[in-house]
């Protein structure tokens, strides 16, 4: 099944002028055959194509049906932009297959990246969403400073944080993570959070952990922690 995104198909009809042209051009669609759609919001749409334009490929609904995210728990990844783009794109890609529903882009007193294009970022995200056969878009969040992101989890949450140092005691997240419970992950920058970073996460109900025997990149280490919950909630069912 390929699937296109629209996220505003119901009002307009229309696909995107990326996906029209990929339909068009790539896949030479034409009036009468029929298409997948999601919208990014949950819902997929059986649609039959009325008009094959390469930039503005008009479809007719013919129904829908109701894909939610099928992890049944709220998974956020707060992670510190790696150097190399190209490894964060990895990471948002393979995370989005995955399961996510939220991802945000965290500035630490570390981070050798202080942002990156959120378009480009989201533009991966999209690929990686219809590429998997999801409907559900995960929330891409503008830049947060560490603090400010901390301070704004609540108690509904179980919420953890990588860290390396022997500073506190060693706990692996697949022992202290349960089944059910919405997540929280932050993974910090290559050089590892700062002293100051970590008594605050700590004094704010954050628990260190660690993800393994092995010493991980940044984005490697967030993969884990995401795969991590999904299999400890498929096992806990």
């Amino acid at each position: 099944m390929i699937q296109f995104y629209a996220p505003d198909i119901e009002a307009t009809g229309l696909l995107p002028e990326s996906d029209s042209a990929h339909c068009c051009r790539v896949l030479r669609m034409k009036e009468g055959d029929e298409v997948m759609v999601v919208d990014g919001k949950g819902k997929r749409y059986r649609c039959v194509i009325i008009e094959a334009h390469p930039k503005k490929t008009a479809v007719e609904i013919i129904s829908y049906e109701e894909i939610p995210s099928h992890w049944g728990i709220n998974i956020t990844i707060a992670v510190a932009p790696t150097k190399n783009s190209d490894r964060m794109e990895w990471m948002l890609e393979k995370a989005v297959e995955i399961g996510v529903d939220r991802v945000v882009l965290l500035k630490c007193k570390r981070s050798e990246r202080k942002g990156m294009k959120l378009d480009r970022l989201e533009k991966v995200m999209i690929s990686a969403m219809k590429q998997s056969l999801k409907g559900v878009l995960p929330e891409l969040a503008e830049v947060s400073d560490f603090k400010s992101f901390v301070t704004t989890i609540g108690e509904n949450s179980q919420k953890f944080f990588g860290y390396c140092s022997p500073d506190y005691p060693k706990k692996e997240f697949v022992k202290e993570c349960g089944a059910g419970e919405n997540v929280v992950i932050m993974i910090g920058p290559e050089g590892d959070f700062a002293p100051e970073e970590v008594e605050f996460a700590v004094a704010n109900g954050f628990i260190p952990v660690t993800f393994g025997e092995s010493r991980l990149r940044t984005e490697t280490a967030a993969l884990y922690g995401v795969a991590a919950t999904h299999i400890i909630n498929q096992i806990g069912k």
